[in-house]
């Protein structure tokens, strides 16, 4: 009898060895289609939607195995700007206009932009070796205020052969009035006069940047401005340059720890910046453009914006493709 109960219990003769699973596919189908359905819905909750339906519980655990058998895994959301239909069809608008643009036509655009860094650092981005289960040793801790303590804004322009200063934001807000006196006229200018009649000056929508004394002295100073699509950071090569400079101050040996070092670790960082990098950023503008119309004037998205990727195009195109079916 014992030989006969260990050759029925032998893993030949079960699905699994000694473990029969829980579900079907029949029902393993349903639980994948009830995360895609809703893909914020936690591995719980699809469990007790499970057992509403079946009259089977299972647990979490069995639910997340499951979703991981149907392609599924649990990854942070992609923040992005909030983009309605009018938006989109802005973006697209603007990006078939500026289609044909050749290199030498970009090369001629000074980026701008605004931004704010701070002292807390983003702890989403820095990544640690620990052994499992010593996630809350000291060592594998990294201290975070909820609010940072110390913040600057900054401004500084992109192009090709070319960058301005990192001109600090004193006060950390930017008037129309401010960005005639600290930007426009002793950065934007000097530019202008450098490239000649070509030039083009790129600024977003902020409300600074469009008041009228600001287009008067645009228009004063014989600088023209590129028409901007309103909520498209990602169509602004500057914004890869901004998320190189977090990571050059993260990885500095001794990071700042005040107001006076951010200041100073940013300036001494972005004079750092190599203007191959800034090259390869602009000349990324008509990849970027092709990406837009691809996904009709959607998010690009953040793998082919990453700076590893700007060279690399043609193998994101099947991965863009399959973003629109």
């Amino acid at each position: 009898m014992g030989s006969t109960f260990k050759a029925l219990r032998h893993p030949r003769n079960t699905a699994r060895g000694d473990r029969v699973r829980s579900t079907t596919p029949a029902e393993d189908r349903y639980i994948v289609l009830s995360a895609k359905r809703n893909r914020r819905t936690t591995a719980q909750q699809v469990a007790n939607q499970f057992l509403a339906a079946s009259g089977k519980q299972i647990s979490r655990k069995t639910v997340a195995r499951r979703l991981r058998g149907g392609g599924l895994y649990a990854r942070r959301p992609i923040v992005c700007v909030p983009l309605t239909r009018q938006h989109r069809t802005a973006r697209l608008q603007w990006c078939r206009e500026h289609h044909n643009w050749t290199e030498q036509d970009w090369a001629c655009v000074l980026f701008s932009n605004e931004s704010r860094f701070s002292l807390s650092s983003d702890c989403r981005r820095q990544l640690i070796w620990r052994e499992s289960g010593t996630a809350y040793r000291p060592e594998n801790i990294q201290e975070k205020n909820r609010y940072p303590t110390c913040s600057i804004m900054v401004w500084a322009g992109i192009m090709i052969n070319g960058r301005t200063r990192l001109h600090v934001v004193a006060n950390g807000t930017m008037t129309g009035q401010r960005y005639i006196d600290e930007v426009l006229l002793p950065h934007v200018r000097l530019f202008r006069g450098a490239v000649g009649d070509k030039f083009v000056f790129m600024d977003d929508n902020a409300t600074c940047h469009r008041t009228l004394a600001v287009q008067d002295c645009l228009d004063s100073e014989g600088i023209q401005r590129l028409v901007w699509p309103a909520r498209s950071p990602d169509l602004n090569p500057i914004e890869n340059v901004w998320d190189a400079l977090v990571r050059q101050i993260a990885g500095r040996n001794y990071p700042p720890t005040n107001k006076n070092t951010l200041i100073r670790a940013l300036t001494e960082e972005w004079d750092k910046l190599s203007q191959q990098l800034l090259d390869n950023v602009v000349q990324s503008m008509d990849r970027r453009v092709e990406c837009c119309i691809t996904l009709h004037g959607g998010h690009i998205p953040d793998i082919y914006l990453s700076l590893r990727c700007l060279l690399t195009f043609r193998c994101i195109v099947p991965f863009l493709r399959t973003q629109i079916k």
